[in-house]
């Protein structure tokens, strides 16, 4: 381990959240003396005292080790390059317009992979008047069910909840062009791009 880029990861870190030495000793159970230490590069951290710095100061273990944060590269603002994560023990959903560092229940997650629409998937579009009317004619089960759907364009996105039990069906407001998102709790990551609504038949 590097002490010293250890140390300015736990000064920076611990100025980000407007903390004082003390209050960071205080909270694992060591002194402030020892923070400075650390701070200076005097010395690292005991594995055992990783794992409440990283909840106290909001950074994985990994990167405290590592001395430094792992930056993704800035988006453009284009939200078409959307990621959804979904949490396959607690099916928790997340997003990100970059590819991110997340986790949930303890694991790593990566980000889902979205494969064109199939008869089982198939996603119909209507337009009515300035609003597009999405239904997805598939099992709405307990055990097998569509769980979100996502509209996401160069610059919006909507996000649609599902439950077991209800119609996988909703409307939202005709934008650009954009992509349509479905979520099978069995089968992955669907989806749909929609042209402009002018060129945009009356039913697909």
């Amino acid at each position: 381990m590097d002490c010293s880029k250890i140390g300015k990861l736990l000064l920076q870190l611990r100025q980000e959240k407007n903390m004082t030495q003390k209050e960071i000793a205080d909270a694992i159970g060591v002194s402030d003396k020892t923070i400075s230490k650390w701070e200076r590069g005097l010395g690292c951290p005991d594995v055992s005292l990783l794992a409440e710095l990283s909840a106290l100061l909001g950074v994985n273990i990994e990167n405290i080790l590592q001395g430094q944060l792992a930056l993704n590269d800035r988006n453009q603002g284009n939200l078409k390059r959307m990621l959804f994560y979904v949490c396959p023990s607690c099916g928790n959903t997340m997003t990100s317009s970059t590819q991110a560092d997340i986790a949930c229940c303890g694991r790593k997650l990566t980000s889902l992979t979205a494969k064109k629409e199939d008869q089982n998937h198939k996603i119909h579009v209507e337009e009515i008047e300035h609003e597009y009317f999405i239904s997805i004619q598939h099992e709405m089960s307990k055990s097998h069910f569509l769980a979100f759907a996502a509209y996401v364009t160069c610059d919006k996105m909507l996000f649609i909840p599902f439950y077991p039990e209800q119609n996988a069906e909703f409307r939202v407001p005709k934008f650009s062009s954009g992509r349509f998102y479905v979520y099978c709790n069995q089968h992955g990551l669907w989806m749909k791009d929609i042209k402009k609504p002018s060129r945009l038949a009356k039913s697909s």
